[in-house]
């Protein structure tokens, strides 16, 4: 067993929406739960529908219909009607698909893996953008499991496409994170590692996800598709905004050593002359600007100077740091990056 179980560095605040959904996620479940327990109504529509549909999918006989039709809860109905049926695509059940989940371990894991993430997506995009990212990369997570399984009846549900979507977000922006992994193989080891945040996402997607739909053609009753869309949604949603950030700026071939010196003493200046944020935009445009070449080490240890002291996000700052001690940093710059990463 691979069991992510914290991340860190984690940002300052609380991560309300994210808080927000896990709750909402978790309380449709408690309040549709007592149909599972309840056996469809034989005279329900709703019943012959699902029977005819999925007994023709399967390809059951008569008999195999009748048994499937005594072994169908209430809440099977709720999932067929609401989940997302690629043979009968709907708007709205993209949407209601994401808050809707297969059993306890299905929603455990999900919102888990949501707790984990989710604070340091949001954190990064504000609460309003995490919302429309947590969506709409749901909606893609979803579109792209309808790609697989094109014709289907059989209904998909759950948080996990959305999830995903939050994970390529982080997979992008967070590369320099460490994740608290549980690994449990009975009875020879068991022990908490902390592993690079790309290392565990990228086992997640590989071996979880793009292995088995290659080995079993996307069969299975796990919504695979939905996985992969989702990541490669959040990924491509994370790659869009950091080019959006670095706007359309290219680097000025006659820029010298001086001048970037220069610009770095300007940031400088601005940080100590209590401007912290006029401060951090000196530092990024400069690294956004200049892709590589001298003083770059020095910005990012400015930047992660602002953003420790002044605003309060070690997360960011937790990423500056181990890049400046990749830009080839002085002694004393290496040396700074190293005491700065220790009181983190």
């Amino acid at each position: 067993m691979f069991l992510p179980i914290g991340d860190s560095p984690n940002p300052p605040g609380t991560p309300w929406v994210n808080y927000v959904l896990i709750a909402v996620n978790i309380l449709v479940f408690l309040i549709l739960l007592p149909l599972a327990g309840q056996h469809a109504d034989l005279s329900d529509p709703a019943l012959v529908e699902y029977v005819n549909l999925m007994g023709d999918e399967q390809g059951l006989s008569l008999r195999a219909r009748y048994a499937m039709a005594e072994q169908v809860s209430k809440y099977d109905l709720v999932v067929f009607r609401h989940g997302f049926r690629p043979a009968a695509p709907s708007v709205v059940n993209i949407f209601t698909a994401m808050f809707l989940h297969g059993g306890w371990m299905h929603l455990l894991g999900n919102m888990l893996f949501l707790w984990i993430y989710g604070d340091n997506v949001e954190y990064r995009l504000g609460k309003l953008g995490y919302l429309v990212a947590y969506l709409g990369t749901g909606v893609a997570a979803t579109l792209g499991d309808g790609l697989l399984r094109m014709g289907s009846v059989v209904p998909s549900v759950g948080a996990s496409g959305a999830i995903s979507g939050v994970l390529g977000l982080y997979f992008l922006w967070f590369p320099r994170n460490r994740v608290r992994v549980w690994i449990f193989l009975f009875p020879f080891f068991a022990r908490v590692v902390e592993l690079p945040a790309r290392l565990v996402l990228g086992f997640y997607l590989i071996f979880d996800n793009l292995l088995p739909v290659l080995l079993t053609a996307g069969s299975g009753g796990v919504a695979r598709g939905a996985h992969i869309g989702g990541f490669a949604a959040g990924w491509v949603l994370a790659f869009g905004l950091n080019r959006r950030l670095a706007g359309s700026s290219k680097p000025d071939p006659r820029r010298t050593e001086v001048n970037v010196l220069d610009r770095i003493v300007l940031a400088e200046q601005l940080e100590v002359g209590g401007e912290p944020r006029a401060a951090l935009a000196a530092y990024q445009r400069m690294l956004t600007e200049l892709p590589n070449g001298p003083g770059r080490a020095r910005a990012h240890l400015g930047a992660a100077r602002v953003l420790m002291e002044a605003l309060e996000n070690p997360t960011a700052a937790y990423q500056h740091l181990y890049s400046a001690l990749e830009e080839n940093p002085t002694q004393d710059e290496a040396a700074m990056a190293r005491a700065m990463l220790g009181r983190l």
